[in-house]
């Protein structure tokens, strides 16, 4: 199991909310073919087939629980994948 997929069980089982670092939730959506864009310490991503925007910033070097939770509903509702 690669890295990014290793990373979406850990976001799909929910247990793990509060240890998921930031740049690889960064990295993770960019490999799911969002767009990104940086203003200040939000890093808000798009993709034209989502109708969310997922706007994100870090908490120290970790991604915030609630905005982790915000991807893991939004992998679900479209039922993503990788696609690089």
């Amino acid at each position: 199991m690669g890295k990014y997929e290793k990373l979406v069980v850990d976001i799909l089982s929910g247990r793990s909310d509060l240890s998921i670092r930031f740049i690889d939730l960064v990295y993770l959506l960019r490999a799911m073919g969002f767009s990104e864009r940086i203003k200040g310490s939000h890093h808000i991503f798009y993709r034209q087939d989502v109708d969310e925007i997922l706007n994100i910033q870090p908490n120290g070097a970790q991604a915030k629980a609630y905005q982790v939770k915000q991807v893991r509903n939004t992998i679900l509702k479209y039922r993503m994948e990788i696609l690089e």
